[in-house]
């Protein structure tokens, strides 16, 4: 009983800090600061840190999920950061004028490069 708290407790701690602290976490381990890469710590790395998805698993930014949902490529994730999809919003706005562009060039390079630079 007592593990199962303790569990629970160390998860949702986890998920915490993801959520508060996934902008710097995220950048300092790669050290990029690129449009893009500065582009998707504002603005994506709260739910897809690392190319995850912390809402839901199945819809992250890996190279093998993006291309079995036809997605691979700069217009198609640059579509989605724009305008959204399914549950998630679109940034259109915060983004602002070719921001879809660089996020989505950003994260295709962090795709085929398995995450490993941020």
């Amino acid at each position: 009983m007592l593990s199962q708290v303790l569990r629970c407790c160390i998860g949702a701690f986890l998920v915490l800090l993801l959520s508060l602290g996934s902008t710097g976490a995220s950048l300092a381990a790669g050290a990029d600061t690129s449009p893009g890469a500065l582009l998707f710590e504002q603005h994506c790395a709260g739910c897809h840190i690392n190319g995850g998805n912390i809402i839901r698993r199945g819809k992250n930014l890996k190279l093998k999920t993006l291309e079995r949902d036809e997605i691979a490529t700069v217009t198609a994730i640059a579509a989605i950061a724009r305008g959204g999809r399914g549950q998630m919003s679109g940034y259109a706005d915060v983004l602002g004028t070719d921001g879809d562009q660089l996020v989505a060039e950003w994260v295709l390079i962090q795709a085929q490069n398995a995450w490993t630079q941020g």
